[in-house]
């Protein structure tokens, strides 16, 4: 499926660059439509035998997924497992076959899938644990997810109350209630399911496409006609035949040691007009799309007056300091210059941990392009959720991939500030980030491995990413540093003089810290809004798909990184500091401390993680991503500040 899913990116990227080419030249190109792997739609015909597949239990308040079968639900004789590319795996999903079949367009009312005699006190406590926990149960069926059906009212664009169908995936393993008012807790299980099939029919040839996936969970304590059939059952409790069908007022399944579980199911099939191409448009649906437009226009204004102040700078204060410098003509009016000019001699001086620089710098390019790349393909539909693991996949393999634009920018950098040893630089580049992310998650993959979650990577797995991180990742990041030696590197505007300047005391406004957290602030401003989002899909198991809204935040969010960066580093120079490097790096990279606090103000009044395990993957997660954000946005900034400090200096005369 990997694979595949490569091969579908290369065609796309081939026909984009294809297109413009051949209108150049006259060439007629004949295109022809396809279906990403696993996407393409499946006819059914009457009668046909659709089977029905169970995937991970999921719960918000652990966050811990597992596989379905280590509950003590109706097992298959065998448990096949489904092939699963490794952003399924990364993210947990274990998908498997089931006893749940149904025909095609063929109602079906109490079928028995299995029963359990009695439950032991290991099964009771699987069972009230779960249930305590709020897991969720994921099933697949052709594709689509099992879903809950949400009423939720709105309001249309003349303010009237419209409401809408929405879908929550999964359903409660079960519930918790009282028996008596005021009485203690019971779990009572869900083990009578109503699935309604949704289908479009072709009137011509009669075939139909399933369009939905919807269930609805109920607790009832069966019973049967004694002796017991294995093959036939007859229930009491739902029995079609004398019109009797399970409802929520019949006596719920509580679980207790002992007590006997039967499980059944109900299948009821609606035609539908929502065609195939459509099915997902209901679990997509966004009930707040106008927060997102608010998130974009703060994220605007944001930028405009960013590009305010720097047109400011460059356009009035830059014109006329390059005017005056070129117009000094006498010794006495150049001992009297002040500004950025001063320290003409000591701003390309190279900075302390210079080749830690460097490989932070080319880091970053590697994330943004990882970045660029995988929202071009997100926007152009390869990424859609109905691809189960394909983001997780396209990042994983274009991040390897990026390794060689990792080593060659780290490489020019390292060559400007005249490193001695690019193969060494090259090295830490490969190790650098990639170790971080390694680390971190086979630290924490050992705890999730202690809870017997499915969340646990397996050892084939972890091969995989070391064979993709030594055996790809490294080798291109080698070849990228090893061209860059072989770059010309442009001169200087100026030259550096040998003996420091002193830096005059700076007023506690320009100190250090204050401007570098100074600088987090407006970057971070730009994308807040949208990273709740982000949040909410990450850890309240929710879709998240508007990826247009993403990419102009992203895209916002690096011009205001750019531009605070600028101004920052002009305000540092004119106040006679030369020491920009990292200072430019650091200013922009600061929103991620930002970021940071946000995901802890987030864990503390959205999540109700309580558990150790959990609570550490929560924060160890946000610090790797925190950590990339970093690497990404004071990249931004510092090769802004790097460009605007050679164009200035370029401008002036200098004796």
């Amino acid at each position: 499926k990997d694979m595949k899913m490569i091969s579908m990116m290369i065609l796309a990227l081939l026909l984009l660059f294809a297109t413009p080419f051949s209108n150049e030249f006259g060439v007629v190109v004949g295109v022809h439509g396809f279906y990403l792997p696993g996407v393409a739609p499946q006819d059914y015909a009457q009668d046909d035998i659709v089977f029905m597949k169970v995937n991970k239990l999921t719960s918000t308040k652990t966050q811990l997924p597992y596989d379905y079968y280590t509950m003590p639900y109706c097992k298959p004789n065998p448990i096949v497992y489904s092939a699963e590319n490794l952003g399924e795996v990364l993210r947990g999903d274990r998908i498997e076959n089931s006893l749940y079949s149904l025909e095609m367009r063929n109602d079906m009312q109490c079928s028995v899938v299995c029963k359990i005699d009695s439950l032991s006190e290991q099964q009771t406590k699987d069972f009230e644990t779960k249930i305590e926990e709020e897991y969720r149960v994921n099933m697949i069926l052709d594709n689509l997810p099992v879903a809950m059906v949400k009423i939720r009212a709105t309001e249309d664009g003349e303010g009237e109350t419209v409401e809408r169908k929405t879908y929550e995936r999964g359903y409660p393993v079960g519930f918790k209630a009282s028996v008596e008012e005021g009485g203690e807790e019971k779990s009572f299980l869900h083990n009578h399911l109503r699935f309604t099939i949704l289908y479009h029919k072709d009137q011509e040839t009669d075939l139909s496409r399933i369009v939905g996936f919807e269930v609805e969970p109920f607790s009832v304590k069966h019973e049967f006609e004694e002796p017991w059939d294995d093959v036939s059952p007859t229930l009491t409790t739902c029995n079609p035949g004398r019109m009797q069908y399970v409802t929520h007022g019949l006596a719920p399944q509580i679980v207790e040691e002992g007590s006997e579980v039967i499980f059944s199911y109900d299948v009821l099939y609606k035609q539908s007009d929502i065609r195939w191409a459509s099915r997902w448009d209901t679990y997509l649906l966004m009930v707040d799309d106008q927060i997102h437009w608010f998130s974009i226009i703060n994220s605007m204004m944001i930028v405009l007056f960013l590009s305010g102040m720097v047109a400011l700078i460059m356009l009035r204060t830059l014109h006329r300091d390059i005017s005056r410098y070129n117009q000094l003509e006498t010794s006495e009016e150049a001992q009297e210059e002040s500004g950025w000019k001063l320290v003409h001699g000591d701003v390309f001086r190279t900075p302390e941990a210079s080749g830690l620089l460097a490989v932070h710098v080319g880091t970053g390019v590697q994330i943004l392009a990882c970045t660029f790349v995988t929202l071009a393909f997100a926007i152009l539909g390869f990424l859609s959720p109905a691809n189960r693991g394909g983001l997780g996949t396209a990042m994983v393999l274009l991040f390897t991939f990026m390794g060689f634009l990792n080593g060659y920018v780290s490489g020019v950098f390292y060559k400007i500030f005249k490193g001695p040893d690019w193969k060494g630089n090259a090295g830490l580049a490969a190790m650098m980030f990639p170790g971080v992310l390694f680390g971190v998650f086979t630290f924490l993959n050992f705890f999730i491995w202690t809870q017997k979650s499915s969340g646990a990577i397996p050892f084939g797995t972890f091969f995989i990413l070391v064979f993709l991180w030594f055996g790809i990742s490294i080798p291109l990041v080698y070849a990228g540093a090893w061209f860059a030696t072989k770059k010309e590197i442009a001169e200087d505007p100026v030259r550096t003089n040998k003996i420091p300047r002193q830096i005059p005391e700076q007023p506690w406004y320009m100190s250090g810290a204050v401007s570098i957290l100074t600088g987090g602030i407006l970057p971070f401003g730009a994308v807040f809004i949208e990273l709740f989002f982000i949040l909410t899909s990450i850890w309240l198991q929710q879709f998240y798909y508007v990826f247009g809204f993403l990419a102009l935040v992203v895209i916002i969010l690096l011009i205001t990184c750019a531009e605070i960066t600028i101004v920052l580093t002009y305000f540092q120079l004119c106040n006679e500091d030369y020491r920009w490097w990292w200072r430019s790096f650091h200013s922009s990279g600061s929103s991620a401390f930002y970021l940071f606090a946000y995901g802890t103000v987030y864990f503390f009044t959205k999540l109700e993680i309580t558990k150790k395990v959990p609570t550490m993957m929560y924060f160890g997660y946000m610090g790797v991503v925190s950590y990339g954000f970093y690497i990404l946005t004071g990249s931004i900034g510092f090769l802004a500040s790097y460009a605007f400090v050679r164009t200035i200096y370029s401008s002036v005369k200098i004796d």
